[in-house]
């Protein structure tokens, strides 16, 4: 099985290799060159391995977030607006704390709000699903777009206008420590990211709830037969999805900008179905494929003088159908070698 998802995970690789090849033979460009200023811009100098970190820690949660939901069976593409909602709900607690509490106490304060909004964001449209039988996918897209809006609404009164429109600064006590590479934004919540990785893994395999979460995903009829709450599995998978999409909040809030502005973290909510996508829904898999696509997006604006900006959504692409033909054609060939 493992030999068969690595597989699949290299030849997806390969294929965006070659067609990232070709489309650079097409500008003009040496694809050799090309892939070494890449490597060299992101893993080959201290800044480039922390913009790659930086852009790692949020991608594992929406990575989480969107793979927990689809442990039971659900679509969550609407990790975008629970890391939005998370983000500002982050900023509030950590702007309007006493100024002398303790950085630890902040620090948990800020996250923990942060994962409540996100929390609560993705529990709605999982009470739709458990109570009206209502889709979550379009219940998760429409949610982006209502939260994006309330906080734009509750921005009137409480963004300043500097350079950008921002919410009050966070205090100082709950900013989060940067790794200490040089000029990047990598801050100590990858670990957080990496710890909610692990128990979170722990979580589905070695918890009863976890086990029932699955079980549902496997087939919910079976799971409802056996004693299984749907409804419980819906609600609490949504949440907890969404508190893990609402825990980015603190890469970015306490860790970079110390403050919430418009457009904090864009895409990377639905970068996060990519990459939940190609780690096969596994948390170490989420981990890998997040260090991947954070590579893509900086080392793509290290190259945009080569080559077209564009060239990396168009690998990213290639990499999320090769893997889903790649996926399609292994479950056919599985399903007819079970029926011969």
């Amino acid at each position: 099985m493992l030999r068969r998802e690595l597989a699949t995970i290299g030849l997806a690789l390969l294929t965006a290799l070659v067609a990232g090849s070709v489309l650079i033979l097409v500008v003009g460009e040496s694809p050799l060159v090309v892939y070494q200023l890449l490597l060299k811009s992101t893993w080959g100098t201290r800044y480039g391995i922390g913009q790659v970190l930086f852009k790692t820690t949020p991608l594992v949660l929406t990575g989480l977030s969107v793979a927990v939901a689809f442990k039971v069976g659900l679509f969550n593409i609407g990790a975008q607006g629970q890391l939005v909602a998370g983000s500002f709900v982050t900023a509030l607690a950590g702007a309007y704390l006493p100024p002398g509490t303790p950085g630890p106490v902040a620090v948990v304060l800020c996250v923990g709000a942060g994962m409540v909004a996100g929390g609560l964001v993705g529990a709605l449209p999982g009470l739709l699903k458990a109570r009206y039988g209502a889709h979550e996918v379009i219940n998760t897209i429409m949610l982006n777009f209502i939260v994006s809006a309330l906080v734009l609404w509750a921005g009137n009164s409480l963004f300043f206008v500097a350079y950008t429109t921002h919410t009050k600064t966070v205090i100082a006590s709950s900013h989060l420590h940067h790794l200490g590479f040089e000029g990047s934004a990598a801050n100590t919540s990858l670990f957080f990211a990496l710890v909610l990785a692990a128990l979170v893994h722990l979580f589905l395999t070695r918890t009863r709830h976890g086990f029932e979460w699955r079980a549902v995903g496997f087939g919910q009829r079976a799971a409802e037969n056996a004693g299984v709450s749907l409804k419980g599995a819906f609600i609490g998978a949504m949440a907890l999805s969404g508190a893990l999409a609402g825990a980015a909040g603190a890469n970015y809030v306490l860790g970079y900008k110390h403050y919430f502005e418009r457009d904090i973290g864009s895409g990377v909510g639905f970068m996060g179905i990519a990459v939940a996508l190609l780690g096969r829904n596994h948390p170490a898999g989420i981990v890998a494929s997040a260090l991947l696509f954070a590579t893509l997006a900086h080392g793509g604006l290290e190259v945009s003088e080569l080559v077209p900006k564009e060239l990396v959504e168009i690998l990213q692409a290639v990499i999320i159908l090769a893997v889903a033909a790649a996926s399609a054609y292994s479950m056919r060939r599985r399903v007819r070698a079970g029926v011969d």
